[in-house]
């Protein structure tokens, strides 16, 4: 099992899979963590009365295979970091199960995502949503730019902030990721009021924008403070804008290395369901997305 320090990457052979474990790799190295990466064999069949040999030379087969993708991703690390040795993990379980497990006791889980094709920025896969949902640590979704092989190294670290505990969460890993790549952090409030100016207007009441905007602002103040003291060498811009807060992100994704937002909760039927925000990024944005969850992050190590 991985320990509280280490980075998980999930490795299927793919090319995305490839460019996350260089991403984790280097990461690992620069932050002296541990890397292990995990492939799970998926589940096989149960044997059918008098398989016999056959069913055990299946499970040979695809453990064998397993092995030569994991000896493909250690590759790919010493490509980075020849000097970090990570450690190899084969689970015969289905991968979403595996990583979940694996999520536990990891500081971050790692996952590459397909490249901009239409589909591809549509059908994230069920383990990408899996983990996103479910795991216990953060999660980080690695794509790179388009046209390009490798995720992007500079430009921001951007992070969504709407005042709830899923946010503060996402701010505690965007401050820490801010500052070991010597980052800007740019924090977004996005505030819209399609919704409130209906009611209003049933009402006959007229809505403070101006007001409403000051709120905003005084929220961003108030969840940014502690974080900037902690991390004095973190340059912060506070932006506050007016309209969707997916859209918002998703246009400040275009240029930045990381955005990372919040999941929608970590009990419940909220753990059962990300945030349209959080599925809006995962899906679109140019950079990798980091979803933090499950009430802990690096700062409160």
């Amino acid at each position: 099992m991985a320990s509280a320090t280490d980075l998980v990457v999930g490795v299927d052979g793919s090319e995305p899979a490839l460019t996350a474990v260089r991403w984790a790799a280097r990461a690992a190295a620069t932050r002296c963590r541990g890397l292990r990466l995990v492939h799970a064999t998926e589940e096989l069949p149960v044997a059918y009365p008098h398989a016999g040999g056959n069913f055990d030379e299946l499970y040979e087969l695809v453990g064998a295979r397993g092995q030569r993708l994991l000896d493909a991703a250690r590759a790919a690390v010493a490509e980075v970091a020849p000097d970090l040795t990570p450690e190899v993990v084969l689970r015969p379980e289905q991968p979403a199960e595996g990583l979940i497990a694996e999520s536990a006791s990891a500081a971050m889980i790692v996952l590459g995502t397909p490249g901009l094709s239409t589909a591809a920025r549509v059908l994230l896969g069920s383990a990408s949503l899996a983990l996103a949902a479910h795991a216990e640590c953060p999660v980080a979704l690695i794509r790179p730019h388009i046209a390009e092989d490798e995720a992007p190294t500079e430009g921001p670290v951007v992070v969504g902030v709407d005042g709830t505990p899923a946010s503060e969460d996402a701010i505690a890993v965007a401050f820490d990721e801010a500052s070991w790549r010597g980052a800007p952090l740019v924090a977004v409030h996005a505030w819209h009021d399609t919704f409130l100016a209906g009611v209003f207007e049933e009402g006959r009441r007229t809505m403070d924008g101006d007001a409403i905007e000051q709120s905003a602002n005084e929220l961003l103040d108030e969840r940014l403070g502690g974080w900037q003291e902690r991390y004095p060498d973190v340059r912060v811009e506070r932006l506050v804008q007016r309209g969707r807060p997916a859209q918002a992100l998703l246009d400040l994704a275009d240029r930045a290395q990381l955005l990372v937002v919040g999941s929608r909760g970590r009990s419940g039927l909220a753990a059962l369901a990300l945030g349209s925000t959080s599925q809006a990024m995962m899906s679109y944005a140019l950079c990798p997305v980091v979803v933090a969850r499950g009430g802990t992050h690096p700062a409160a190590e």
